[in-house]
């Protein structure tokens, strides 16, 4: 008899699934998506955050003007740099906040001088003459000024879409407060119009270093740098100025130190970091607008039926901006 072999000869084995390539082809697509997801994320986040500091901007305008039923003009402006600062510091200090570096100094001085100092004082010695609705005119053009200032300052172009977007934008703003003011300059226009150079240097230098240090420690530090000064300021101010408290009075200064200074710049700044200056600043182009229903909420003046076809277009505007590629 014959043995008979009982080894099977080898034959290859099939194994089901991906191979390599096409493993890491859907790695890479899945980082891809999980990436664009965290994207979208931090887009949405920072516009809702500059939008909430746009609400909080709004607002300064009416509080100033209660601020000044209280306080003259200089010692609104201190107390509120005062007040804003101490808030700050005891932030920094109670978290153990180490100082900037050296290099970012000079950036933060920009900031102190346009938005703590410069922007709070100009405007509100506008507001002893002037209405918030014609106050509104220069801060219409806000947005536009801080693109063309990022613009200079990062190297970075807009595209046309945006920029016409922009200038569409702001001429609806100029043309309806301009209308709402009877199309009269007033003397103030000056201030104004220098609060609106000093506060789109500020936004920008802010907003570039909001990129490596959070919003609230920017603008802590800047409001520390400016202390000294103002309370040196407050003390020369109220000597000099008459003060009357009032609950309005009192009730405008807390809101545009903590309010407008502190928390508003703070979302504001953390805001620009996540989806850009340029973008960032044309949200500010409903703040004309949202300060009008503030006057008329808070100070009784009257919202023309014009106000919520402006209200449509300045939208629009702001929709076509924030699709437009940088």
């Amino acid at each position: 008899m014959r043995a008979q072999n009982s080894a099977t000869a080898d034959s290859p084995i099939a194994v089901g699934g991906p191979s390599a390539g096409e493993a890491a082809r859907a790695t890479d697509a899945g980082t891809a998506r999980l990436l664009s997801s965290r994207t979208a994320r931090t887009a949405r986040t920072g516009t809702a955050l500059a939008a909430l500091g746009v609400v909080a901007f709004s607002l300064t305008f009416p509080s100033t003007v209660w601020g000044l039923r209280s306080f003259g003009p200089w010692s609104l402006v201190s107390l509120r740099a005062v007040i804003a600062a101490v808030v700050a510091g005891g932030l920094l200090l109670a978290l153990r906040v180490p100082p900037p570096d050296r290099r970012h100094w000079g950036s933060l001085l920009v900031v102190a001088g346009g938005v703590v100092v410069g922007f709070p004082l100009l405007t509100t010695l506008a507001l002893r003459s002037s209405t918030t609705s014609h106050a509104a005119v220069v801060v219409g053009l806000l947005p536009l000024t801080t693109a063309v200032f990022a613009a200079v300052r990062t190297g970075r172009r807009p595209s046309r879409t945006f920029w016409l977007a922009a200038l569409t934008g702001a001429a609806v703003v100029i043309a309806f407060t301009v209308s709402e003011s009877g199309g009269a300059l007033q003397g103030a226009d000056l201030y104004l119009f220098g609060a609106l150079l000093v506060c789109a240097a500020g936004y920008t230098e802010g907003g570039r270093l909001a990129a490596v240090l959070p919003g609230w420690q920017v603008i802590g530090w800047a409001l520390v740098l400016c202390l000294p000064f103002a309370v040196a300021g407050s003390a020369a101010a109220l000597a000099y100025e008459p003060v009357r408290l009032t609950a309005q009075g009192v009730t405008g200064l807390i809101w545009v130190a903590c309010g407008s200074t502190f928390f508003g710049l703070y979302v504001w700044y953390r805001g620009m970091a996540a989806i850009g200056i340029p973008r960032a600043s044309q949200l500010q182009l409903a703040q004309p607008l949202l300060t009008l229903v503030w006057s008329v909420a808070l100070l009784g003046e009257e919202l023309s039926p014009a106000a919520p076809v402006a209200a449509v277009g300045v939208l629009v505007c702001i929709a076509v901006t924030q699709r437009a590629r940088g």
